[in-house]
């Protein structure tokens, strides 16, 4: 044990060091946004919500994101731990908080990856079908069978991908997320010079008024729109869970992330503005508020805005969700790694593969997990992408929330020492939390509601709740279940705090 891991009262894990460094940490961060899949995916559900307000929704879920960012960049400076928020939650809280905040970090996760899945087969048949010009192709991704074989296979790719170590990742990325950043680009300049011609369906003028959250939005359509773009950013955190094999591990991740969450937002702007001034928000052809489009809006405006250049969008939205299937095996596994090296977890899941230094056991449990997860929903809901990303925003909410309140809490000897912590220590994870919270209690209540998400229901009661609530309350029975049978972590024996105070 280092003398860091003597402070900090944290173990080592057997990763690999010194591999990820601030740009690649960043590229690891956008690769689990994954624009390209987040866009497709995540505009219909905002532009239901808000109409033209998409913009001013963005940056409304970009605020607690990036608020809760210098939380983490805070936290891992003074414990760089694989574990990220499950370990500094329980520093902060004490082990019951921590397992929870863990469990929601591990099966947002799991909800994300067999979304990302979902899309990959989407867009595989699409690409196919544009190549072979059989439209007829595309429909296979609508077959049940087909779907749900085809996202195992997909599933069972990127679990072998994560399973080869960090430096696999690292080059696989740079070619993916570079390959989606530059199509997304040229797709939003193609949008607008179509519109400055006037060949655009809608050709609505900019205005600044998009940007303005506080016009025009009812409560409840707002904290939907928020609960959309929260998952819109969701990812930028992988950069923390490799804290431990970074170059600098207190410095390198928490820059890694600010970098990532700041790019995003840039890219999400400009390609919401094209869309909207292309297509408009209207309910009808390419409008982005047709239902027909919703779960699916580049594979709506994909030819009409690029032409012949059509596919290339289908490609790159197709190498973001492999992209991000893959990387974003890396944050489960660690957090499964590290809730495993603490007790937490059967200390299975601490094993650490001797070849590749990379948890392997975690990584093939979280592809298991994800497999069954996506095909019992997909029994369940005939519209399995919009029920999934509303309950992840809820799974979001709850353990980034959990985070930033760790961060002020832990410091709290410290936060009035200098101008410095109070901002960075104190006054931003303190909003970013509270924003979180309200939205969590908000879109908890409002995922009830079957109307608020797929339609599906169980009882009643939306499916979303039972996907985004109701599996926390699983995750707090497994835990009284756990600790019956291994109490050590609970009663402090596996994770030592030893706070210092700096100044």
């Amino acid at each position: 044990m280092s003398e860091a891991d003597v402070e900090t009262g944290l173990v080592s894990k057997g990763l690999a060091t010194g591999k990820v460094g601030t740009f690649s940490g960043a590229v690891l961060g956008i690769s689990s946004v994954a624009p390209g899949y987040t866009l497709t995916a995540s505009i219909g559900l905002i532009v239901a919500a808000v109409g033209l307000k998409m913009p001013a929704i963005l940056i409304a879920g970009f605020i607690p994101m990036f608020l809760t960012a210098y939380a983490y960049r805070e936290l891992n400076s003074r414990a760089p731990d694989c574990g990220a928020s499950f370990t500094w939650s329980t520093k902060a809280f004490g082990p019951y908080v921590g397992w929870m905040c863990g469990w929601g970090m591990v099966i947002a996760t799991i909800i994300v990856l067999s979304n990302l899945a979902a899309i990959a087969v989407e867009f595989l048949y699409l690409f196919i079908a544009r190549i072979f010009g059989d439209p007829s192709i595309a429909d296979l991704a609508d077959n049940k069978v087909i779907n749900i074989v085809t996202t195992l296979a997909f599933i069972a790719v990127a679990t072998l991908i994560a399973s080869r170590g960090i430096t696999t990742s690292e080059r696989v990325q740079y070619v993916l997320v570079g390959f989606q950043m530059t199509v997304l680009m040229a797709f939003a300049v193609a949008a607008i010079t179509l519109v400055a011609r006037g060949e655009a369906p809608a050709a609505l003028s900019f205005s600044f008024d998009w940007f303005n959250p506080f016009t025009g939005l009812a409560l409840s359509a707002f904290v939907v729109g928020v609960t959309g773009s929260i998952f819109a950013f969701w990812g930028w955190d992988t950069c923390l869970t490799l804290g431990e094999e970074s170059k600098d591990p207190k410095r390198v991740p928490g820059r890694a992330g600010l970098l990532c969450v700041l790019s995003i937002l840039l890219t999400y702007l400009l390609v919401a503005v094209a869309v909207m001034m292309y297509a408009g928000v209207g309910p009808a052809g390419l409008g982005l508020g047709n239902e027909e489009n919703a779960e699916n809006v580049f594979g709506a405006l994909a030819d009409p805005v690029l032409g012949w250049a059509g596919p290339l969008l289908f490609l790159a939205v197709l190498a973001s969700s492999v992209a991000s299937l893959q990387t974003t095996f890396l944050p489960a596994a660690r957090a499964m790694l590290a809730m495993g090296a603490y007790g937490a977890f059967p200390k299975r899941f601490a094993d650490v593969s001797p070849r590749y230094l990379v948890p392997a056991y975690a990584t093939v449990v979280a592809g298991v997990v994800t497999a069954a997860f996506y095909t019992i929903v997909s029994l369940l809901s005939e519209r399995v992408l919009l029920d999934t990303i509303a309950a992840l925003g809820i799974m979001i909410c709850w353990y980034y929330g959990i985070t930033a309140f760790a961060c002020v809490w832990y410091f709290r000897r410290e936060l009035f020492a200098n101008v410095h912590n109070v901002v960075f220590k104190f006054l931003f994870p303190l909003l970013g939390g509270i924003m979180l919270a309200t939205v969590f209690v908000i879109s908890v209540r409002e995922s009830m509601n079957p109307e608020n998400g797929s339609g599906a229901s169980i009882g009643g009661i939306g499916l979303v709740f039972y996907m985004g609530f109701g599996i926390l309350l699983l995750g707090a029975v497994l835990m009284l279940i756990w600790r019956s049978r291994s109490p050590d972590f609970f009663v402090g024996r596996t994770m030592v705090d030893r706070p210092t105070i700096r100044y």
